[in-house]
């Protein structure tokens, strides 16, 4: 089933937001660049000025107490769990302008259209900018999102940016209490599910020629230092059969992990990224090799499985060289579960619109992430080109976005009927 042709209702609120990404990417720190951190003044600029896009779609608003920026549209029963749309206002440096306002700027298109044709839901709509999803100024990630979960760690309070300024003393010189952040704190009962649009960062969409996809799960993940100890040797005199190198080790153990991860089924990914090599010289056997390991999946047992494969294969490795090999996890987080129910809702209306619904994880975090701890969560995709993002070069097309926005706006009208 071809892609079916869009409203110009759609078109023109896909022209509206790619306009105001322009408009949120002029508002950065780095001239010539888009970087926009937490607790800067271009991040309170942003608040603002998304916050009167949310009061021109027919929305009360507010600025919380950790510094997210909040709309409520009002349903037909004021007691009710609100439905929440969101994403995130903050950057990486040098970013690209998609990542994060995309999910913001097509929630208020969703409420705009409502509002312009007096729809009403029988629950409220909010909308939330999250104020630091990257973690880009202190190095500590999901500030916006755990402050409405009421899950922020009492030492994030004392964690210091580059510069030496603390979270708290750069809240107080934005007029935010650090005292106040428990009242940025929403009840279970405040909403029944959250759902956020985000570009894929990743190049699935794209090879499959469809504009949307339908985020099963957001992977876990677990980094490792590891490390391989042979013996340094003369290049010179050791014979090939007598050397205990410890970087041939390391790259046998390499090409090893791409085999085994590829092999696997679950969207499973193993990444190398980081290497040294002792003592590092031109005419001396590596007798000693550091790197990390990183390993990502949708589902935590599959996760583990592979981990463990991979980590006995290195031992395997070392043992028939004659090395020693040690890991050592200093990260670990768990996969995220998309809701199913919201799935299926996204899936309905991104079938009606493109014929057929991509299921697909995302490898990325995302404010989901915590808010999955407390209510429910859906994830819709949009394709970006190459998958290029956190980057200048991240793009998507207006047709892309019109797809994205009517889809999301489908997904919330089913919310008409029950939940």
């Amino acid at each position: 089933m071809a892609a079916l042709p869009l409203s110009t209702e759609a078109e023109q609120a896909a022209l509206r937001v790619m306009a105001r990404c322009d408009t949120l990417a002029e508002l950065s720190e780095t001239p010539g660049q888009l970087t926009r951190v937490y607790l800067s003044a271009q991040h309170i600029q942003a608040n603002r000025v998304v916050g009167e896009w949310m009061a021109a779609a027919g929305m009360t608003t507010w600025q919380d107490s950790v510094g997210n920026i909040c709309g409520r549209y009002e349903g037909l029963d004021p007691q009710a769990p609100a439905l929440l749309l969101g994403s995130h206002l903050d950057s990486v440096r040098n970013a690209g302008r998609y990542d994060g306002p995309l999910g913001v700027l097509t929630a208020i298109e969703v409420v705009t259209h409502l509002h312009e044709h007096g729809i009403r839901l029988p629950m409220a709509v909010e909308i939330v900018g999250f104020a630091d999803e990257e973690g880009t100024r202190f190095g500590i990630t999901l500030l916006g999102s755990r402050g409405l979960t009421g899950t922020w760690p009492q030492d994030w309070l004392q964690r210091t940016d580059a510069q030496g300024i603390s979270v708290a003393e750069a809240m107080l010189s934005l007029g935010l209490n650090p005292v106040d952040i428990i009242n940025a704190q929403r009840e279970i009962t405040d909403f029944c599910a959250y759902l956020e649009l985000h570009i894929e960062q990743g190049p699935c969409l794209q090879a499959a020629d469809l504009p949307l996809g339908v985020v099963t799960a957001i992977n876990g993940a677990r980094r490792l230092n590891c490390g391989f100890i042979g013996h340094a040797g003369h290049a010179g005199t050791v014979p090939m059969g007598h050397r205990q190198d410890a970087l041939a080790a390391a790259a046998e153990w390499m090409v090893a992990i791409e085999t085994l991860t590829t092999s696997r089924a679950n969207n499973l990914v193993a990444t190398v990224g980081h290497l040294d090599t002792l003592p590092g010289a031109v005419n001396v056997i590596p007798g000693e090799v550091k790197l990390t390991l990183d390993v990502r999946g949708p589902e935590d047992g599959a996760l583990a499985e592979l981990l463990t494969s991979l980590l006995d294969t290195a031992q395997q490795i070392a043992a028939r060289r004659g090395l020693t090999f040690s890991a050592e996890q200093f990260y670990g987080i768990s996969a995220t579960a998309c809701d199913s129910q919201l799935q299926q809702r996204l899936a309905q209306s991104v079938e009606g619109l493109q014929g057929e619904a991509m299921l697909l994880p995302s490898g990325a975090g995302h404010d989901a992430i915590a808010i999955a701890e407390r209510w429910p969560v859906g994830m819709l995709f949009v394709r970006c080109k190459d998958g290029i993002s956190h980057h200048p070069d991240e793009s998507v097309t207006v047709d892309d976005v019109a797809y994205a926005t009517q889809a999301y706006l489908d997904t919330v009208l089913s919310f008409r009927h029950a939940v």
